[in-house]
């Protein structure tokens, strides 16, 4: 396997719809990959096709038909479907206004239904004591009404939390008389009365309070009955989708949990403003780049780029496109379990479209566990039937976000045991997918008599002394899944899935905790917590060798874009080892002035300027110590105030951060000196290495302006200097904000 260079992206200004369920993937990452394809010349350039078997991330499929390719997206749920179809060709903006004002002028009773469904949330001003509209109530799991409530007044501007009134608490239980009607309505538009999943309909409908409950199906009822054009009532639908988010209870106070995997209500949430919801939608759903050509299967889409929809499996299509679409690659994100969009999306499209469209994903309501030997077993019956209806060698350019260890050893289990072969792996943070290609050839494994132990200690002792420091758990347990997916031994024939995963974790456990040259640097005693490094250490730090290359980019290249730097790095760093955005900025913002985008080095980082400075600190230091009656002596960029043929007092002087060269030629106690430029990021790398931290403690830290300011003083004894240079320590700058 070849390491390959991880390809950035820009994070979208636009999170876009239902945003918290679907993966968050940045922008131009697909695009960048297909650009680098040799089937862009050979086999007739763009016109090639595309797979996505999963049809989980709209945006990733519309920026592969922007960039020209025909993308065939097999798309199973109802709700990520209509995603990608509004998406690729949205109705025009003006068509989302009319919609809206269609459904409010509708009649309730003797109101007009905008009027009507906002007079659910009014709540009294507690400054200027007016009625206005709440934005939302807070409440705490399992209580029958609201705590709190949070608006924004028109008339005297107050605004934020406010205990609930009375009257909040009187309207509140006032809607919930009529629930059961209401709560009956709702799940018979997914199920019939005696059907066999109306019990698990109605658990799901459970994570809505009765106000937004009565709110949405009082809306959904007037979409049927209202008369719209076609283009109209899409978007009417899709203002209706996101209010049907907005009104359940997954909606954590403060958000702690942003993106829910389970249909789990918090102990203290939030209850949106419906009405409020569908006003917010028409933001969300403003145009966005070019329409695309969008149909569904068997329909036809030109040459020059397009998506075709298959509403249905994977294993319905296979036969059917292996003799008539020529497929040139796979791309995807890879799923990982989300029990509470998917039982949400069965319960959204039996609201908007119906029983009918729930009928196909019914088995997304009934399911209340997916664990990662399920998600196995689903993905490895996907890579199957890929290799069921692919060409040999076609590539699969898969991204796997919010990436853990378990997700991690899901798919290289799954994937290894349907006989593809793992090419490349690349890995930033915890925080950014993970981009791997597979082909779908056989594994070329060679004889190996080590045990999967052992395979495992050599991987990950190999990738710490390539690393040069310690790594996140989750950089350890892909070098050691990398190892075993290229030896084959993720997973035997004659085990399940959740046996091959169990098994996989245990090796691990035995690998790390039996293995006196790993250090863990955790509080927990679980191998999956903190980080892992080398009790002997190694050499040069990657946050070292990334401040080097940057630097030296900086030299050659004045005024360079972030852009730019960080493609820069990546391929001098694949894999891996790929420097994250936290480091790449401490290091620039160490270095260099920003403006108008662009990023230059300070004048007083040109290395002729450099060169010059740490001449001055030599001679100032050994003025210094003069001063207080030592010998000095000097040695490369290392300096010795000596006493009767002793050193007493040792200085490295440096005009970067390279901490781990200075801490290489330097005896305990040293004092390290550096530019005061370069505080913040030796703080920085000190808090994201422990063995760093660890080795710091044993010498002093120094700014060259601390040194600097010693001359001035009139008396300077041996005293008042160690009590000088321990008065100014390192700090994190205030301006950092990435850790990793």
């Amino acid at each position: 396997m070849e390491f390959r260079p991880y390809i950035p992206g820009l994070k979208p200004a636009d999170p876009g719809p239902l945003s918290r369920f679907l993966p968050a993937l940045e922008e131009g990452v697909i695009s960048a990959w297909l650009a680098q394809q040799p089937f862009d010349m050979a086999q007739g350039g763009s016109s090639n096709w595309l797979l996505d078997p999963f049809g989980f991330s709209p945006r990733l499929v519309l920026e592969a038909a922007r960039s020209g390719y025909r993308v065939l997206v097999t798309a199973n749920n109802p709700v990520t479907r209509f995603l990608l179809e509004m998406s690729a060709n949205p109705p025009a903006q003006n068509e989302f206004t009319a919609a809206l004002a269609d459904l409010g002028a509708v009649k309730k009773g003797e109101e007009r239904l905008a009027s009507h469904l906002q007079s659910l949330y009014l709540t009294t001003c507690g400054k200027c004591e007016k009625q206005i509209h709440a934005q939302s109530f807070l409440w705490r799991k399992g209580e029958n009404t609201p705590y709190a409530r949070i608006y924004e007044c028109p008339h005297c501007s107050d605004s934020g939390e406010h205990p609930v009134t009375e009257e909040d608490v009187d309207r509140a239980k006032k809607i919930a008389e009529t629930d059961a009607l209401h709560r009956s309505r709702a799940f018979e538009k997914v199920v019939s009365l005696h059907d066999e999943d109306r019990f698990y309909a109605e658990e799901a409908i459970s994570h809505y309070l009765p106000r937004p409950l009565y709110a949405l199906t009082t809306i959904i009822n007037r979409l049927d009955s209202l008369n719209l054009p076609p283009e109209r009532k899409r978007a009417l639908t899709a203002l209706i989708l996101l209010a049907c988010d907005a009104g359940n209870t997954l909606w954590a106070h403060p958000a702690e949990r942003p993106r829910p995997k389970q249909l789990s209500t918090p102990n203290q949430f939030r209850e949106q403003n419906v009405w409020m919801a569908l006003e917010r939608g028409l933001s969300l759903w403003s145009e966005s780049g070019s329409p695309v050509a969008c149909e569904a299967w068997p329909g036809k889409i030109p040459e020059s780029g397009g998506i075709l929809i298959y509403e249905g499996r994977l294993k319905d299509l296979a036969q059917i496109v292996k003799k008539e679409i020529p497929i040139s690659a796979v791309i995807g994100s890879v799923p990982r379990p989300n029990q509470a969009f998917w039982t949400l999306s069965a319960l959204w499209a039996g609201w908007l479209w119906g029983k009918e469209a729930v009928e196909p994903y019914k088995v997304a309501l009934r399911r209340r566990r997916y664990d990662w030997a399920w998600n196995a077993t689903a993905l490895h019956s996907t890579f199957n039937r890929l290799r069921e209806l692919l060409p040999e060698g076609v590539p699969f350019f898969a991204m796997l976000p919010e990436p853990e260890p378990a997700y991690l050893t899901s798919a290289f289990t799954a994937v290894s045991a349907a006989r593809f072969s793992l090419q490349s792996v690349a890995l930033r943070t915890e925080h950014d997918p993970v981009q791997i290609i597979w082909k779908n050839t056989a594994p070329t494994t060679k004889p190996n008599a080590e045990s999967g132990e052992t395979l495992l200690r050599t991987a990950i002792h190999d990738f710490l002394i390539e690393r040069g420091e310690p790594a996140s758990y989750l950089h350890i347990h892909a070098a050691g899944l990398i190892a075993l997916a290229e030896a084959d031994t993720l997973k035997s024939a004659d085990i399940e899935f959740d046996e091959a995963l169990r098994k996989v974790n245990a090796l691990f456990e035995l690998a790390l905790k039996g293995d006196g040259r790993f250090i863990h640097y955790s509080t927990g005693e679980n191998v999956d917590t903190g980080m892992w490094g080398l009790s002997l250490g190694a050499g040069k730090s990657l946050s070292d060798r990334v401040e080097m290359a940057i630097v030296s980019y900086l030299q050659k290249n004045p005024n360079a874009l972030y852009l730019e730097i960080e493609a820069h790095l990546n391929p001098y760093f694949p894999g891996l080892l790929t420097p994250s955005k936290g480091l790449i900025y401490a290091v620039l913002n160490s270095y260099a002035e920003k403006d108008a985008g662009s990023w230059k080095l300070r004048a007083e980082d040109v290395s002729s300027t450099r060169r010059e400075e740490l001449k001055t600190m030599h001679t100032l230091i050994e003025t210094i110590g003069k001063r207080l009656g030592y010998v000095t002596r000097r040695e490369d960029k290392t300096l010795h105030w000596e006493e009767n043929g002793i050193s007493t007092r040792t200085f490295y002087v440096l005009a970067s951060a390279l901490l781990t060269r200075a801490l290489l030629n330097s005896t305990p106690n040293t004092v390290i000196v550096i530019p005061g430029g370069r505080a913040a990021l030796a703080a920085y790398k000190e808090e994201r290495d422990p063995s760093l931290a660890a080795q710091m403690k044993k010498h002093r830290l120094v700014k060259y302006r601390l040194l600097r300011s010693l001359l001035d003083l009139p008396i300077l004894t041996r005293e008042t200097f160690e009590e000088q240079i321990a008065s100014d320590p390192v700090e994190k700058s205030a301006g950092q904000m990435m850790m990793f």
